[in-house]
Order: C-alpha cells, then sequence, then structure tokens
C-alpha cells in the first residue's frame, strides 16, 4: 500500500511541474508578443509625429515596460526554483521516511540523496534569524549599538548615492567623501532588488495596488552590517498617496568563513631603510636616536638609518651624535646625506630612498624625527608591504601638548607614561599619510614624490594617491605601535593659501581634545562657579 501511494505521490510532483512549466511558457508567450498598432493612434508630441524627441520617448517608454516584463519573468523563474526546491524536499524527506522503515521500493534508491543546497540554506537563514532584523537584541552598554548608515538617491542627471555616516576622521563631512564604487554598487543593487520586489507579480496579482514603483520614489534607506551576520537594509519608498509608504526589509546573509591562502613570511633576512629628512632641530633629533639605539640596534638589529640633512647649521652636533652612537653601540648601518638647500620633505626621502647603492631591493619606513616607534611597528612593517602588491599607511597616535593635558600634575611624567592610546592624550591622525612602509622598487616605479612641491604638507598625500590609482594594495590600518610626539608647530608666512590653512589646522587639533580646550577657554567662567561652592561647603 505504501509503495502505491509514493508512486501516486511521484505522479503528483511530475504533474505539478509540468503544469508549472506550462503556464511559465504561456507567460512567455503572451509577454514577447508584438503589439499590434493597427487599432491604435499615432502618439502626437510637442515636436510632432516625426520629432526626434518623440520617437526618443516613446522608445524609452518601450524599453521601460519590455524591463519591467523582463524583472517579472525574472521574479516568475525564481519563484519556480523555489518552488521546486520545495517540493523536492517533501521528496527526498518521504524517501528518508520510505528508508528508515526499511520499505523503500526498488529503483527509487536513486533518487535518495541529499541536496548539496540545504546545509547553506540553513546556514544563511540561521544568520538571519541571529541577527537584529526583526526583533532587538539585549545590550549590556550603549558602546555594543550598530549605529545604521543612511543614504538616499541624488538625482543629478545621472542616479548616484549619498551617504550619511557616523565613523570617524575622513567621513565626518559626507558631502566632501565621495561613496567608494563597490559601496556605492552594492547600494544601488539593493535598491534595484527592492524594486524588483515591489515590482513583482505578487504585487501585480494584488488589484488594489496599481501603482508601478521607480528609483523616484525611493525616500531614504537605512543600513549596517553585523560583521558576523550580515547586512540589513531598510529601504523606504513612497505610494501614489500622498501619506502612503512601502518598507522594505532586506538582508545579505554572511556565509562561513572560508579559506584564501596560507603561506609563511621570513622576516629575518628583510631589512628596513629608516629615512628621516631633518633640518636644525637637535634636541628632537636627540630623542629619536635614543630610542633608535634602543629599539632598532638593541632589539631588533636588521635596520639601516638614513639621514637626510639640510643645511649647514647644527650639523656638527648631528655628526657627532652619530659618531657616538656608532662607538658605544658599533652601528655602522647608517648614512648621511647633507644638502644646501632649502628644506623640502618631499625631496628629503626621495634623495634618501635613491641613495641606495645595494643590490637588495630595501624595505623604506619613511620616517619623522618626532615619530616614536617600537620594535613590534618594525614587524609590522615588513609583515604589511610587499613588492609589487601591497605598501603600508599606518595611522599613528598623535600625542596632545602634555603642559595641557598634565597641567594640573605635580610632576610631569615620563615619555613612556605619556605613551598610551587614550581620548584625553591623543588621537589617531588618519588625516595624515607620511608615514609608510613600501618596497623601493615599488617607490621607484610609481614615479616617488613631486620634486616641484616645497616646505610642508601634501607631498605625502600625492604619492598616497598615486598607489590608489595603480594595481597595488594600499594597507590602511590604526598602529598601536606608532606615536606621534607633540611639538611646537609654526606655520610659515611663506607658505602658499592652502598649505597654510593646512598647517594651521593640524596645529589646532594638535593641542588637546574638543573638552580639553573647552576647559581653558571658560576656565574664569568655571572658577566664579567654584567660588561659591567652596564657600558653602565650609
Amino acid at each position: 500500500m505504501f509503495k502505491r501511494w509514493l508512486l501516486a505521490l511521484l505522479a503528483r510532483v511530475s504533474l505539478i511541474i509540468l503544469g508549472l512549466c506550462c503556464c511559465l511558457f504561456l507567460v512567455y508567450l503572451l509577454a514577447c508578443k508584438p503589439t499590434s498598432h493597427s487599432g491604435h493612434q499615432a502618439v502626437l508630441w510637442p515636436g510632432g509625429a516625426t520629432s526626434k524627441e518623440g520617437y526618443m520617448a516613446l522608445l524609452q517608454e518601450r524599453e521601460d515596460s519590455h524591463r519591467h516584463y523582463i524583472n517579472s519573468l525574472t521574479k516568475q523563474i525564481a519563484q519556480l526554483k523555489e518552488a521546486l526546491l520545495e517540493r523536492t524536499q517533501q521528496l527526498q524527506d518521504s524517501l528518508e521516511k520510505a528508508k528508515t522503515k526499511g520499505i523503500l521500493p526498488r529503483g527509487l534508491e536513486s533518487l535518495h540523496k541529499i541536496p548539496t543546497q540545504t546545509d547553506l540554506k540553513e546556514f544563511l537563514r540561521s544568520q538571519l534569524n541571529h541577527a537584529e532584523v526583526n526583533s532587538g537584541v539585549k545590550l549590556s552598554s550603549e558602546y555594543e549599538v550598530i549605529p545604521y548608515d543612511t543614504f538616499t538617491l541624488q538625482r543629478d542627471g545621472l542616479l548616484s548615492i549619498r551617504m550619511y555616516q557616523l565613523e570617524t576622521g575622513l567621513s565626518r563631512h559626507p558631502e566632501e567623501r565621495p561613496v567608494r564604487r563597490d559601496r556605492r554598487d552594492e547600494l544601488m543593487g539593493a535598491v534595484e532588488t527592492a524594486l524588483h520586489v515591489l515590482n513583482g507579480p505578487e504585487r501585480h496579482r494584488d488589484i488594489r495596488r496599481k501603482h508601478a514603483y521607480a528609483p523616484s520614489d525611493f525616500v531614504e534607506g537605512l543600513t549596517r552590517t553585523e560583521r558576523d551576520r550580515g547586512t540589513v537594509y531598510e529601504l523606504m519608498f513612497k505610494d501614489n498617496t500622498s501619506w502612503g509608504f512601502t518598507q522594505l526589509v532586506l538582508f545579505r546573509p554572511f556565509g562561513p568563513v572560508v579559506k584564501v591562502k596560507s603561506e609563511t613570511v621570513d622576516a629575518s633576512s628583510i631589512l628596513v631603510n629608516v629615512i628621516v629628512p631633518l633640518s636644525k632641530r637637535t634636541d628632537a633629533f636627540r630623542q629619536f636616536i635614543k630610542n633608535f639605539r634602543q629599539v632598532c640596534i638593541q632589539q631588533d638589529g636588521r635596520v639601516h638609518l638614513t639621514v637626510v640633512y639640510f643645511g649647514r647649521d647644527q650639523i656638527d652636533q648631528v655628526k657627532a651624535m652619530l659618531d657616538q652612537t656608532t662607538r658605544e653601540t658599533r652601528f655602522r648601518n647608517f648614512t648621511l646625506i647633507q644638502l644646501n638647500e632649502e628644506f623640502s620633505r618631499g625631496r628629503g626621502l626621495e634623495i634618501g630612498a635613491r641613495a641606495w647603492r645595494r643590490s637588495q631591493n630595501v624595505l623604506l619606513f619613511f620616517c619623522d624625527v618626532d615619530i616614536h616607534f617600537t620594535a613590534d611597528f618594525l614587524m609590522s612593517c615588513r609583515l604589511n608591504a610587499q613588492p609589487g602588491k601591497k605598501v603600508y599607511y599606518p595611522v599613528l597616535f598623535s600625542l596632545y601638548n602634555p603642559s595641557i593635558i598634565y597641567h594640573n600634575h605635580t610632576h610631569s611624567p615620563s615619555l613612556q607614561q605619556k605613551l598610551v592610546i587614550r581620548k584625553e592624550s591623543g588621537f589617531w591622525r588618519d588625516f595624515g599619510f607620511g608615514m609608510t612602509c613600501q618596497y623601493r622598487s615599488d617607490f621607484i616605479n610609481i614615479g616617488g614624490f613631486d620634486r616641484t612641491m616645497k616646505g610642508w604638507g601634501l607631498e605625502d598625500v600625492h604619492l598616497y594617491r598615486k598607489y590608489l590609482h595603480s594595481k597595488l594594495m594600499v594597507v590602511r590600518s590604526p598602529s598601536r605601535s606608532l606615536f606621534h610626539l607633540w611639538h611646537e608647530k609654526r606655520c610659515a608666512d611663506e607658505l602658499p593659501p592652502d598649505k597654510y590653512k593646512m598647517c594651521m589646522q593640524t596645529k589646532a587639533m594638535s593641542e588637546a581634545s574638543h573638552g580639553q580646550l573647552g576647559e581653558l577657554v571658560f576656565r574664569d567662567q568655571a572658577e566664579l562657579h567654584s567660588k561659591p561652592q567652596e564657600q558653602k561647603s565650609r
């Protein structure tokens, strides 16, 4: 009896599949049937029936109509595939039960196989169930909230994405920051998918909904990514009424972790050439050499130092410090280049990089005299740069003015005590691109610095953009082992307006945090408020 029922089930499934295919073929014939123009009047346009604008408008209308038909057919095919998978799953379940009971008829053993997409489908569905999409998740504090990014369509001749984000740094001004191409394509794809769903066959079956949604109906979208689950899109469209809206929620689940490659890196043979352009500032260079001796000579030992000095003033002190280092540590891997010209950071780094005469393709670390780094950073420099493939642009942590930060301390803390990463002591200098690790071959092939630039600023930005426009991968990440020590900044009057403005902005940001500067501005008001409180306490 069970065999008879199972054969009947197989016959029903076959008939259902055959019926669905017939329906699909009928819909296809109706959609692709050419429309007859004999019973229609010619459309009159303002420019005449034969005007170019009229024909273009008619062509655009026909193209939109066919596009909607194609989208409708695509959705119907997807629904038929889903129905087929569902029926196939039911059949597999029946066969599984029959095999468990030992009553599986002969000839049907080949049909008993687990579909390859079942596990992946269940995994993706579990990602949706665990993500914060349909319901909220209990969070322990406000720091665990994942904010949404807001985006809209900007209609300036062509449709483009406009984003508003809460990320810090370069994205604080979204109107000045263009959306990355891959991010733009992702969001446009979400909007197009939403339009396909809204204009799909299920919507057309509802006679109450005669509104065909277009990109102009898109009002606003929210999106955020849970790093271990997926990306959710909440899209809002306006209906054909003034107060009617349709909200569509889409979810792009993340798949399981996939191994891409596994390779070993031998960092023991990678020599780092630290290049420092310098003019005067011998006190800062003395602090730099002290850190260099401790980190590069005593701990790392695979470093070469190149100092490019501009001018003659105080160069004897620089030579004396290098000679003293050689006598006390027997370290001789350094080069001193002296230039009798005006200081230019880009030119100094360019000359230092090209001065390397050994056959080895050395790893360059473009550094400044105010930089404090550790042995861990040198290792990150070696691991994140690869000749012909990757260049490393770390984001350093810039320390605030210690006289402002520690003005309440009886004794100023030591340098090691100041090297802490917190918002009261400094900030991530994500607008700076001067500290970088790259191989000499990549630097030469990219064309190096702009040699026409003088003085301070912008030369590092131009080099950074060259790499962005190339096929090399730019590794941009904050470094916990790279610090910029505070020093008083002087913006020269002879700087052009754009560089002078940049210099003043950097100077303002390097002094203290927003709250600490506010305390200085309103110090008198705070003291007036504290005096009555002290009298009451007495």
